[in-house]
């Protein structure tokens, strides 16, 4: 099964709030200006609305532009206080727990583990 997400170089959250009209060219005029990174790079850039109802996710993926949506129908996506920086680094779990409605800053999974040998 192929993953959803591509094997990127990292997911960025945006630490403001963005107009939830702007589309795909708005949107990575946005991560040249605040991230300070090309939007084709294979990285994922999740944003969301004041309201904290809906959230953008966009990358690139091999010929084109990726750009999801999702409009919560009821509640809001909880973020508790995160830092000052205008972008916030996650996890995939990060971001999985995010969209699962979940306070992925108080949350952590398990770190993950790497073996070279085994006895």
């Amino acid at each position: 099964m192929e993953k959803l997400l591509p094997d990127n170089h990292g997911i960025y959250l945006a630490n403001f709030f963005v107009d939830m009209r702007k589309s795909i060219d708005s949107l990575s005029l946005l991560v040249c200006e605040h991230f300070d990174q090309n939007p084709a790079s294979g990285s994922v850039y999740v944003f969301l609305n004041k309201s904290r109802n809906k959230i953008k996710i966009l990358y690139f993926d091999r010929n084109g532009f990726v750009l999801w949506y999702k409009r919560l129908e009821r509640g809001r996506f909880i973020l508790s206080k995160t830092p000052d920086e205008k972008v916030y680094a996650l996890s995939e779990s990060q971001l999985r727990w995010l969209l699962d409605g979940l306070d992925f800053m108080s949350l952590r999974g398990h770190p993950k583990l790497h073996y070279d040998t085994f006895a």
